[in-house]
Order: structure tokens, then C-alpha cells, then sequence
């Protein structure tokens, strides 16, 4: 489960304790043009940004995955002043922004959602919710045993819906969690995460839900999947506990449906789950990677440069492990990115220019990649 708020709470918890270990540079006078009110919307390092759009002004938002024509995305949001206390889906043009509007929700408005994606014929979308068990909120604990968690609730199940919010089918009908799910560019397979072996593994399935294959095996959290642009490969972040307290400490806690993601490294393999390899050996959490338009490179978010907890920035790294290089350079959360299908655009989740609240807002880059060899 990819939830934002609470890992964006911790971020906050712990930033009155450190200090941003690399050094803004002052903007330059057409670096500033760029730059909105005294709130950053592109550091002077940020070469990939050309320009920067917020769309969101409250709340946590975040996940955008565009549709098959770049033309809409759909999100998930919190945002109170939109009437939400959990989690919903919503629909946006790309050249929207809903400072002064509320977009439409096209998720039911019951229980709790999570990971929409679009399907190939952009008329209908893939998501996560636990609305069949509770038409409330589930809690969302934060703590344990004074450690940060993640709920992975047994009650996800995922659906496919219009884009007015019917729902049209249930894919999974298996006990436990059943969640994160994003779809091949080939448009002919779902990847997504699930408990029902015992264990957090990642299968994939056609996109009407049949022929379910296991693709990982490995005791862990394997999560956060996504297919390479030729749909040949998967990249995802993954826990890896090796010792007895360790082992013993995830079972349990994952007993309870509660998983820590503080330690994740990514893990890259084919789509059919061969030729499996540890991508990152950063430490600390990194985790939302997806593939550059290229398929040589994953850009993912990572807070292996912090010290207790922030910030959290955006890195590329090649598929081969090599060429690690920082990409955004925000003082607290740069996460969720996800490149347009024509490259052209990166949409993301940050704090930047939240005025000092723990609001968490989606941003779309124009892209550009001068120096970025293998986008050619």
C-alpha cells in the first residue's frame, strides 16, 4: 500500500531535529522567474525542471498516473475542504488545477482507496478500496511499539470502474490484501501486491483478473510495482529482513496487518519474476520508483542521505545499479514520480510551497534532458 500521509507525518515529526545535508544555492535572475512567492516551486539544482505546475492546495494528495493520451490523470486525495476524512480517487484534465475547484471523486466515497491506474481503453481504471467490508474510514495507525507502520489492510480488494465512479468488476476475491496495481504499457497485464500466500508478494494477472501468477517469493514486503515501458520488466521496493529478531518482528507485525518502511531497498526482475536483483544498497527507505521513458533508468524516492527520517528527494539510478544521481533537492518530500507516456512531463507528489503546513500537493514538470544521455 502506498499511503503518503503518515510517511509524510513522520517527515514532519523529525524536522525540527536535522539539518538538510546539501546546500541551496541562491537562484539566479532566471532561476527566479521560475520561483512562487518565497516558497520554492524549482531549486536552482532542479536542471530537469524547465517549468513547474501546481495542481493541489490542500490536504495530502498524491499518486497522478496519466491516462494512455496524456490527457487526464487520476489521483488520490484526503484534501478536508473537499469533504474527505479518507482516501478517494479523482479525475483531472492535465491542464487543470484545483485551487479554487473540487475535481470530481470517481471512487464510491466508502471506505478507504488506494493506487488507481488507468486501463488502455481510458474509459475505465483500475483501483484499490476496502469499501465491501466498511463503508468508514479504517484506522490508519501510525506507531508501534514506538516504531513508524503502515496498515495493510485485509479488506483491499481491487476493482475496475468507469470513469464516473460505477463499478464494473471485482478482480480479486481472495482473503487477505490485495492492492497497488498499475498496468503494462502493453496493455495486457496488472502487477499488483498481495497476502495471500502468507507472506506480502507481487503477481500479476490478466487484465480481467484471470491467470494469477506469483512473481515474487522472498520473505518481505514486495510492493510498489511497476512495468518497464516495453512492459518487459518490473521495478519495485522491497523489505528484505534477514536475521531471527528481524524475521521474527516482521511475521509479527504483519500478523497484526502492519508492516515498518523504514528499511526498503528496490528490486528489479523480468515481468515473469526471472532474473531477479537488488537495484538500491542505499538504506533507509526507498521506495516509488518508476521507469524513465528510456527503460535504462528508475527514478524513486529515497531519504538515504538523511539522518533521522527527511528529507526525502527524488534520484535516478540506472537499471544496472550504476550512475546514482539526486534529482530533486527539497528540504522536506519529493515523491510519487511518474513520467507522461511521451516523456515529455513528470508528475509528483511534494511539500514545496505548503506554506509550512504538512500538506502534501501534486506538481507537474515539463521535463527537459540536455545533459540525460540515455533519453536519446
Amino acid at each position: 500500500m502506498r499511503i503518503f500521509g503518515a510517511i509524510v507525518f513522520l517527515v514532519f515529526l523529525n524536522s525540527c531535529k536535522n539539518e538538510v545535508k546539501q546546500t541551496v544555492q541562491p537562484a539566479t535572475e532566471s532561476e527566479k522567474s521560475l520561483m512562487a512567492g518565497n516558497d520554492t516551486l524549482i531549486y536552482p539544482e532542479e536542471k530537469y525542471f524547465k517549468s513547474i505546475r501546481q495542481i493541489t492546495f490542500g490536504g495530502d494528495n498524491a499518486e497522478a498516473y496519466w491516462n494512455w493520451d496524456d490527457s487526464q490523470l487520476v489521483f488520490q486525495s484526503n484534501n478536508k475542504a473537499w469533504g474527505m476524512h479518507c482516501d478517494q480517487m479523482f479525475l483531472m484534465n492535465t491542464e487543470e488545477n484545483f485551487k479554487d475547484t473540487i475535481p470530481p471523486m470517481i471512487s464510491t466515497g466508502r471506505g478507504r482507496t488506494t493506487c488507481a491506474y488507468f486501463l488502455p481503453d481510458n474509459e475505465h481504471f483500475v483501483y484499490g478500496s476496502t469499501h465491501l467490508a466498511d463503508k468508514e474510514c479504517p484506522e490508519v495507525p501510525l506507531r508501534k511499539n514506538g516504531n513508524y507502520v503502515w496498515p495493510v489492510y485485509d479488506t483491499f480488494d481491487i476493482f475496475v470502474a468507469d470513469l464516473k465512479g460505477n463499478i464494473t468488476a471485482q478482480l480479486t476475491h481472495e482473503p487477505g490484501y490485495d492492492a497497488e496495481a498499475t498496468v503494462s504499457p502493453k496493455g495486457d497485464k496488472i502487477v499488483f501486491t498481495s497476502t495471500r500466500s502468507g507472506d506480502l508478494e507481487l503477481y500479476t494477472m490478466n487484465l480481467d483478473g484471470s491467470n494469477v501468477q506469483q512473481i515474487t517469493n522472498e520473505l518481505g514486503y514486495d510492493g510498489g510495482a511497476f512495468f518497464s515501458p516495453d512492459g518487459s520488466k518490473l521495478i519495485f521496493r522491497a523489505s528484505r529482513p534477514k536475521t531471527e529478531a528481524a524475521i521474527k518482528k516482521y511475521k509479527d507485525l504483519l500478523a497484526e496487518g502492519l508492516v515498518e518502511p523504514t528499511d526498503m531497498e528496490l528490486f528489479i526482475c523480468n515481468a515473469d519474476g526471472s532474473d531477479l536483483k537488488q537495484l538500491t544498497f542505499l538504506g533507509n527507505a526507498n521506495w516509488s520508483p518508476f521507469f524513465h521513458p528510456s527503460g535504462k533508468k528508475v527514478l524513486f524516492s529515497s531519504n538515504f542521505e538523511a539522518e533521522k527520517g527527511f528529507p526525502f528527494n527524488l534520484y535516478f539510478i540506472d537499471i544496472d545499479g550504476k550512475n546514482l544521481e539526486r534529482v530533486t533537492h527539497g528540504e522536506t518530500f519529493d515523491a510519487f514520480p511518474v513520467f507522461s507516456n511521451d516523456g515529455k512531463y513528470l508528475a509528483f507528489s511534494s511539500n514545496r510551497n505548503n506554506g509550512g503546513t504538512r500538506d502534501t500537493n501534486l506538481f507537474i514538470a515539463e521535463w527537459q534532458e540536455t545533459s540525460l544521455e540515455t533519453a536519446k
